[in-house]
């Protein structure tokens, strides 16, 4: 089972049980000042029983739940900002047999400080049961007002992967104005797994071979991955589209987790606006923007853009309509192609977790003399050039390090990691 801030997952059924999800559930309540909470889930099987299971401790708890359905991940986060408090179901973009839980606190996804009070057990003072009531959304009408009409009409490809997305983004694309084609709109028989970014899409960019452009969503929607002229971008593409069009906006002030693209960085910069690093994780973006009042950003590993003004999470569906709105001009291939020529390899090595401090360290040692310039935000982050980087951080959940790398010269990029996790496991051999 995995517990970080990014919520609670695990195998359903074998590290996730029910009554972990009472638990946790039980302990969420104590976090949910205003005794109101909305609920969602993605497709996953097992997602009514964990829903109904988590529904059930916190209104035994005297939380009024208010109860969404099958929705994506980004408009449980819209919705709870309405209501104080909010739970999605979903296990992101893991396998189907997983399960979990994402947890939000006053519209944001709960912090480390927040994270204790949900995985140690809480005793809950009993009061009046909660009651449970059905409710809808704005959530389309609300991305409209920010995306507008379209004039241009652009044909788009919508790979749902059987997931949360599949009545929200077509409908949202098709509202703004694009006509759209939606293929693999339910888990049975779709073509590919629930993480669009590790996944080829093949079925997509056949699909997107006539159309001018495809968006791949994994299975709670906050996730998004964009197939343009039969080519699979990055992640960090992804974030860098939604960055240009924010741009566009008149937006400035962004926050970066500190492995997203340089080329993100220098966007921005050459447009006038400010860049911040955070840790990496959503949750660790998003509070570095609350705390210094940033105006977009996000995470390139997982193709997350961040609009707070509209959401504190990840936001798959509502960036499909920004980058849509895009198309109509040349200043689109001009973005792609300048994030296009930057190269970004994420790998790791396996590491027993107790060396991972020891190891780092010793990598450390190794880069201060290699590098120019070293930063100890998260990790241990190498600067090679104005182009070239690597990064190592610990896995907090598994026996791996991680090795994160970039440059414009995509052999350079590949013996950079190849290089790296050598030292890696030559500071592992040399300590154990």
């Amino acid at each position: 089972m995995k517990k970080t801030i990014s919520g609670i997952r695990g195998i359903f059924g074998e590290d996730l049980n029910l009554k972990d999800v009472l638990e946790f559930c039980n302990n969420f309540s104590s976090l949910i000042k205003s005794k109101k909470c909305v609920i969602g889930k993605d497709t996953r099987p097992s997602g009514s029983m964990v829903k109904n299971s988590a529904t059930a401790a916190l209104m035994k708890n005297g939380i009024d739940v208010f109860n969404l359905g099958t929705v994506p991940t980004p408009v449980v986060f819209r919705e709870a900002r309405n209501y104080g408090a909010g739970l999605v179901i979903s296990s992101s973009h893991n396998p189907l047999e997983w399960n979990g839980m994402k947890f939000i606190i006053e519209g944001r996804g709960i912090n480390e400080d927040e994270l204790p009070q949900i995985i140690q057990h809480q005793d809950i003072v009993k009061t009046k049961i909660g009651i449970e009531t059905e409710i809808t959304t704005s959530y389309i009408e609300d991305a409209k007002k920010i995306i507008g009409k379209l004039e241009n009409r652009p044909k788009i490809a919508v790979d749902i992967g059987g997931g949360a997305a599949k009545d929200f983004a077509p409908l949202l694309l098709r509202e703004i104005g694009c006509d759209v084609q939606v293929i693999n709109e339910n888990i049975s028989g779709c073509s590919r797994g629930p993480d669009p970014t590790s996944d080829n899409l093949s079925e997509l960019i056949t699909t997107t071979n006539k159309k001018d452009i495809g968006f791949a969503f994994d299975l709670d929607g906050d996730r998004l991955v964009v197939v343009k002229d039969g080519k699979k971008q990055t992640p960090d593409v992804t974030l860098g589209l939604g960055v240009a069009k924010s741009l566009e906006l008149g937006y400035k002030k962004f926050v970066l987790s500190i492995d997203t693209s340089v080329s993100v960085e220098k966007f921005i910069k050459e447009k006038g606006g400010t860049v911040q690093r955070s840790k990496v994780g959503e949750a660790n973006v998003i509070d570095l923007m609350l705390e210094n009042n940033a105006q977009a950003g996000g995470e390139g590993s997982s193709g997350g853009f961040i609009l707070p003004e509209f959401n504190y999470c990840r936001e798959g569906i509502l960036t499909s309509g920004l980058i849509a709105s895009m198309l109509d001009g040349s200043k689109f291939n001009e973005i792609l192609n300048f994030m296009e020529s930057y190269n970004q390899i994420r790998d790791k090595t396996d590491i027993d977790s107790e060396f991972h401090d020891k190891v780092i360290e010793e990598v450390k040692s190794n880069f201060s003399k290699d590098y120019s310039e070293i930063i100890t935000l998260d990790g241990i982050k190498g600067i090679i050039d104005e182009d070239s980087w690597v990064l190592i951080r610990k896995s907090n959940t598994e026996d791996i390090i991680r090795v994160s790398a970039e440059s414009n010269n995509k052999e350079k990029c590949k013996e950079i990691v190849k290089d790296t996790i050598k030292m890696v496991n030559q500071s592992y051999e040399k300590i154990r």
